[in-house]
């Protein structure tokens, strides 16, 4: 079974206070499943109108998974996910970097497998 981990900032707490319904904060939530042994799951205060790339960069997942930030260097500019190359999405939903949030969506980081699941449980179950 895997270890689950918060990261080390559980919640942003931005110290200046909203002015403006703009302005004002919500929770979003990060999750990433690194590998089978490493999960990491944060809760996060984003402003109203943040774009997911913005909230991987404020999470500070960006600078903690390099392979996460070239690939979003990579991508930055593509409006439309295309199927096998996408790593982020919003509850399992293929979603751009330029997706603005909504309050409580949870912004999943999709790993490339290593072998396709159901031939692994084939294997499997031949013994």
């Amino acid at each position: 079974m895997g270890k689950l981990t918060a990261d080390d900032r559980n919640i942003d707490n931005n110290s200046a206070a909203p002015q403006s319904g703009k302005d004002a904060l919500m929770t979003v939530y990060l999750a990433y499943a690194e590998d089978a042994q490493r999960q990491h799951y944060v809760a996060l205060l984003v402003s109203a109108g943040t774009s997911l790339y913005e909230a991987l960069m404020q999470a500070g997942w960006l600078a903690k998974f390099p392979e996460l930030a070239r690939w979003c260097e990579d991508v930055l500019d593509i409006a439309t996910p295309t199927a096998k190359r996408w790593h982020v999405g919003i509850y399992a939903q293929k979603q751009p970097l330029s997706y603005r949030l909504q309050p409580f969506d949870r912004i999943e980081v999709y790993r490339s497998l290593s072998a396709d699941p159901m031939s692994q449980r084939k294997s499997k179950s031949r013994g």
